[in-house]
Order: structure tokens, then C-alpha cells, then sequence
């Protein structure tokens, strides 16, 4: 994701509130003064963050549509820049941020649960067929061997998986194989 926040209104002192926001939050800000320049910043760059004007919205609500779909994976706002001071600006993007924030550490902790559901199950499998496989009459005393590590190497999964992932889910630290 690119650290770049778009703020589209034609209001006079634009610029200033850009210039306080990128202080705030320490990451290039940009401003469009109508839908046109900002589908043409769109195309260029990728933003974190795209603020509109609900001005220029209210003017014509079909390119709002445009203009949001060409956002990308950036968080659209809408703000009233005309009653809003720049001071509830920033109070709006950082709680826009701290959702985004949010929403990637619980998308993080259900990829990492899928994963882990996905691992057991193998190594299960894993464990279930060595075990059946060794349990056969006519299994070469080679092949036993082979089967008794593969195994060995599953079990020893299973209790890593057991013991060494479900607490690092919790804590939000990478789990260690």
C-alpha cells in the first residue's frame, strides 16, 4: 500500500490543510481540485487514503462512482470541507487508519487460522496413511523404515502445530515450523 493521501475539493486553502495533514501523519498529501484532476492523480499514483469534497460529489453523484472505483484499495472519505476544519480532517483519517488497521490484523489472524486448519488436516492425513501403510503384512523392512520416519516427521509436526502456533495467533508474533 502506497503511504500517499488524496484530498479532493476545489476549496480555497486546500494546500494548507495538505501541508497540516502531512505533517500530522508524516506521508506525502496531495490535492485535486475537481473529479477530473483526481481520476488523473488516480491513474498515476496508488493512495492510502482518498478524501472528497461531498461538494463536488453532490454535484454530480454518477462520478462519484467513477472516482471511487478508481481508487483502488485506497479508503475513501467523504468530508464536508466547507463546515469541517482540517483539525476533524486529520481526527477522520486516523480513524480511518486505525480501522485499516484493524481489519488487516483480523484478515492476518483468519489466513493464519485457515492455514494452520489446512496444516493439521495434511499432516494428519500424513500420520494416518505412514501408520496404515506400516500396519500392512508385506511391507519391505526399507519401505518400514521410509514409512517409520515419514511418520516420525508428521508427529513431530503435529506437536509443533500443537504446542508452537495456536499461542504465536494469539500474541500476533509469526510462528516459528
Amino acid at each position: 500500500m502506497s503511504d500517499r493521501i488524496l484530498l479532493v475539493t476545489g476549496i480555497t486553502g486546500a494546500e494548507n490543510c495538505a501541508a497540516v495533514v502531512s505533517k500530522q501523519f508524516g506521508i506525502a498529501v496531495e490535492t485535486a481540485g475537481s473529479r477530473k484532476d483526481a481520476l488523473a492523480a488516480l491513474r498515476r499514483l496508488n493512495y492510502s487514503i482518498i478524501v472528497v469534497d461531498s461538494s463536488l460529489l453532490e454535484a454530480a453523484a454518477g462520478d462519484a462512482d467513477v472516482l471511487f472505483k478508481n481508487a483502488g484499495l485506497a479508503i475513501p472519505l467523504e468530508i464536508n470541507f466547507a463546515i469541517s476544519g482540517c483539525s476533524r480532517l486529520v481526527r477522520e483519517i486516523r480513524a480511518a487508519l486505525s480501522r485499516r488497521q484493524m481489519e488487516q490484523a483480523v484478515a492476518a489472524r483468519a489466513a493464519a487460522t485457515s492455514l494452520e486448519t489446512d496444516l493439521r488436516d495434511t499432516v494428519a492425513g500424513l500420520l494416518l496413511q505412514s501408520q496404515l501403510a506400516l500396519a500392512e503384512p508385506s511391507v519391505p523392512p526399507q519401505l518400514a523404515d521410509k514409512l517409520k520416519l515419514m511418520a516420525e516427521l508428521a508427529g513431530s509436526l503435529r506437536q509443533k502445530l500443537d504446542h508452537g502456533l495456536t499461542p504465536a495467533l494469539d500474541s500476533g508474533q509469526p510462528a516459528q515450523l
